[in-house]
């Protein structure tokens, strides 16, 4: 668990991918947010009902569950979390029919979801899917947190099907819209795997582009 003034984060890692679920919680109100219902909704459950106490309200619940792409591996407990909670569902709009849950909330670059207690940032990062999103949480009293989907990871941008194109317009807005906005102690919380800094990152950028993934 990550402890931050306003935010307590926590992950766990769920279903034969290693994917990982997030759920903030504010700690003055409870509300919680959830992103990427991956799989296994019952570890997912015990990962809100740990965060649920760590707020002081004595009570939560799940205001939203974002999806980061429409990926598979990233959804297959969306239907059961949303049943369960009765959030709000939200992805990057470009992905949203590919996503067999209906999205009550497409989501844009640049929009910021309102939480009581807590903000969260969307940008988008075209090119692993369509609309995957990242999203920024700003501690008010530390880093930043990058909730990156499979479009940042430790060594590298995320899988675009050794298509140039596609491999282009992810390294583009990854580097415009992450690197050259977010300083180095940023903390990245990838879709899979270890998290990582951007200080870590940042150095290997150019041998990111030569190789072509």
């Amino acid at each position: 668990m990550l402890d931050t003034r306003n935010v307590s984060i926590r992950r766990a890692s769920v279903g034969s991918m290693d994917n990982n679920v997030y759920v903030l919680t504010a700690k003055n109100s409870g509300v919680q947010v959830l992103i990427d219902a991956a799989d296994d909704f019952p570890r997912i459950q015990e990962l809100l009902d740990a965060g649920a106490a760590d707020s002081s309200s004595g009570k939560a619940a799940v205001r939203m569950i974002i999806t980061t792409h429409s990926h598979w591996d990233h959804v297959r407990a969306l239907a059961e979390a949303k049943a369960a909670t009765g959030a709000r569902t939200a992805a990057g709009g470009p992905d949203t029919a590919d996503i067999e849950v209906p999205t009550d909330v497409p989501l844009s670059h640049g929009d910021v979801l309102d939480f009581d207690g807590f903000d969260l940032e969307v940008i988008a990062l075209r090119g692993h899917t369509p609309g995957s999103v990242a999203l920024v949480y700003r501690d008010p009293e530390g880093p930043a947190h990058l909730f990156t989907g499979d479009s940042l990871f430790p060594g590298g941008v995320g899988n675009t099907q050794k298509d140039p194109e596609r491999f282009n317009s992810l390294y583009r807005d990854v580097v415009e819209r992450i690197f050259e906005k977010f300083p180095d102690e940023t903390l990245v919380h990838p879709g899979h795997g270890a998290g990582t800094t951007l200080g870590a990152e940042r150095p290997h950028l150019g041998d990111w582009k030569e190789r072509g993934w």
